[in-house]
């Protein structure tokens, strides 16, 4: 099993990689495999809704949106990590996963894939930057990994993430849950494959 780390800061050892690593170390004592992408200061434009994708399985700019998507549907979980800019996910990182999903929807089944959200912070915005990601994998058939606090640490410099002994063990304990909900889902998959889901139907209140 593998889990696919996209970590959206701009700095790549800071903060938000350190929580990650907490992360990393438990899933991989857990036996899961963890590859990396790091976004945050790469140049990704936000979708513009041509529906390009619909019809080539693939987004119209030939970025790294389309160099993902493979490691997106090889992935049995997805865990997001980001710092905290205005109370919400670093720009680039939301375009990436704007794209990213919207591009794959019909071409890559993300049912049962497990989601995740690390974020991190100096002193707040962080549950709204939390909640904003979590909404990817709500809207995907994606179970949520959670743990024993928001999956959050905490801290201006990778070296202030360290006295965050809370945000690390929230981190150790989100490796925990999220290695068995995957053991969980891959034994029951195995067996009886993912539930079926219904499409088709839209809110529109428009007659005919």
């Amino acid at each position: 099993m593998k889990a696919l780390f996209i970590n959206g800061s701009p700095r790549p050892n800071g903060c938000t990689k350190r929580g990650l690593q907490e992360l990393e170390k438990v899933l991989k004592d857990e036996g899961i495999d963890v590859e990396w992408l790091e976004i945050g200061s790469k140049d990704i434009r936000g979708c513009i809704s041509c529906y390009y994708c619909r019809t080539h399985n693939k987004c119209v700019f030939n970025d790294l949106v389309n160099e993902s998507a493979p490691k997106l549907a090889e992935c049995d979980a997805l865990v997001v990590g980001t710092p905290v800019y205005y109370a919400g996910p670093n720009g680039q990182l939301h375009s990436f996963l704007d794209r990213l999903f919207f591009s794959t929807a019909a071409c890559i089944d993300k049912t049962m894939k497990v989601g995740a959200t690390v974020v991190s912070s100096r002193r707040a915005g962080s549950t709204s930057a939390f909640d904003d990601i979590n909404k990817y994998f709500t809207i995907s058939a994606m179970p949520i990994a959670s743990s024993t606090y928001w999956n959050e640490v905490h801290g201006f410099t990778r070296e202030d993430v360290e006295k965050d002994l809370e945000g690390l063990q929230t981190m150790r304990n989100l490796g925990r849950n999220l290695a068995f909900l995957l053991k969980a889902i891959k034994a029951l998959k195995d067996k009886e494959g993912v539930p079926q889901q219904e499409r088709g139907a839209w809110t529109n209140f428009i007659e005919g």
